[in-house]
């Protein structure tokens, strides 16, 4: 059984190939996934700069 890391969780194969479909069919939801996952990353930095003020 194949896994995969993406984002904060963990993927099946078949599920990662399933997003990667949608995607590549709809780029107005590529745009959205990816403004989401800079938005999380963004929240995380932001929690560490505070740990170290």
């Amino acid at each position: 059984m194949n896994e995969v890391i993406l984002a904060t969780r963990i993927m099946k194969e078949h599920e990662v190939v399933k997003k990667c479909a949608e995607a590549k069919n709809t780029p107005l939801l590529l745009e959205f996934m990816e403004s989401e996952a800079k938005r999380k990353l963004d929240e995380l930095n932001r929690k560490v700069s505070n740990r170290r003020g």
